[in-house]
């Protein structure tokens, strides 16, 4: 068996565009004609860029290998050029091809991948919604009453998504995020974000845990001073408090909070992740498998994770093809907490696919099929082109302000 043929995708993601602006897919084939599919996580540069990017890192690396050599196949890819350091434009690029090649192996093999990582030890996944807003876009106009700083319309919703059987949702009101954090919260971000718990813990009581998100916002001070307005809330945890570059500052964060920090979205690789567990920066591992170099290279620093009693719960806000990915290391992952989900996975998220993913009363079921479990819908891939110029993702470019 060897690889032949690569294609790539890029899908504008539909109203109300939860999960981002748009999905980066790769699908391989191989000479005896098994395809594969996988998802890119970058959202640094343009997506058709991130396209050629895979066409280039195929035609390099992986062309006429046999796609069961993935730990030869990832060296080659990471070293490329030599670097041999963490990237996070290679290592998203590399975890569509590599999570691809983990579709074809388990298709080959008639198994799901989780059963060729180590076997099913998680049968149902406990799953965590965000708060979106209750009708519309995902990006309200301007005036519009907003779920992401209007505490009273947070826990509407909040109420809404534990009634559909949700038992964890998230939520990010510390005000706004910019190219120049980390920085100090306002006091009007103290105080929302402290009626956000409150009113939402008010409403939930004990049917819930509260995931209180920001986007790596502040200073280490500054963390301090949110955690200690939260404390009183028992959030299950406190996502990203300052920028991701200095474990040992995360770290100062989590010994002086009660609160666990959960932090790893944008990290890639083992290496980066070890940093994390050394220094004791967080307690809670939120790899995005389109962006952190693979299912194996996930796998590798759930067992690292395993060693420093901390826990994974896989990150999502991107394609239901790295959701997949997602659900194949929770079910065979002792140290599984909780996974991401957007929404109950339907509507037009997954237009983008012909298969689905079973949500059931607040839990994901992993699939049984063969590899991922998810087939890419071409016909509706073509019909919504990304013709914006956007990032997936932006960010403030102006300091916060008192």
């Amino acid at each position: 068996m060897h690889l032949e043929k690569i294609e790539t995708f890029v899908f504008r993601n539909p109203p109300p565009r939860h999960g981002g602006r748009y999905f980066v897919f790769v699908r391989l084939t191989t000479a005896c004609g098994i395809s594969g599919v996988g998802e890119i996580y970058n959202a640094t540069l343009g997506p058709d860029l991130v396209a050629g990017m895979a066409v280039d890192m195929f035609q390099r690396q992986f062309e006429g290998a046999d796609p069961h050599h993935i730990e030869q196949l990832w060296r080659q890819a990471y070293g490329a050029g030599f670097t041999q350091r963490p990237d996070v434009t290679v290592a998203g690029v590399l975890s569509g091809l590599e999570m691809a090649c983990w579709d074809i192996i388990g298709k080959a093999a008639d198994q799901p991948v989780h059963q060729l990582l180590g076997g099913k030890v998680n049968h149902r996944l406990r799953s965590y919604t965000y708060l979106y807003p209750p009708q519309g876009d995902v990006y309200p106009a301007p005036g519009e009453p907003s779920v992401y700083d209007d505490p009273d319309l947070a826990a509407e919703v909040a109420v809404q998504m534990v009634d559909k059987g949700f038992t964890a949702v998230k939520f990010d009101p510390a005000g706004p995020y910019t190219i120049h954090d980390g920085h100090q919260p306002r006091m009007a971000d103290l105080t929302r974000s402290e009626q956000f718990c409150s009113r939402i813990r008010e409403a939930v009581g004990d049917r819930a845990d509260l995931l209180y998100g920001t986007h790596g916002q502040f200073t280490v001070s500054g963390a301090k001073r949110m955690a200690r307005r939260l404390e009183a809330y028992d959030p299950l945890w406190f996502e990203e408090p300052i920028p991701p570059e200095n474990p040992a500052d995360m770290a100062e964060v989590a010994r002086f909070t009660s609160i666990p920090v959960a932090a790893g979205e944008r990290l890639c690789t083992k290496h980066e992740f070890a940093r994390m567990l050394e220094a004791g920066a967080a307690s809670i591992l939120q790899m995005n498998l389109g962006r952190v170099g693979g299912l194996l290279e996930a796998k590798k620093i759930a067992g690292m994770a395993e060693t420093r009693s901390a826990q994974i719960a896989p990150h999502l806000y991107c394609g239901p093809v790295v959701a997949a990915a997602n659900i194949q290391l929770a079910a065979c992952s002792p140290n599984f907490l909780i996974l991401e989900s957007i929404g109950t996975f339907e509507g037009p998220y997954m237009s983008c696919l012909k298969t689905g993913i079973t949500w059931e009363e607040g839990y994901v079921i992993p699939s049984d099929a063969p590899g991922l479990g998810v087939e890419l819908d071409d016909a509706a891939i073509a019909a919504s082109p990304y013709c914006d110029s956007a990032l997936h993702l932006t960010m403030e470019t102006q300091p916060v302000t008192p």
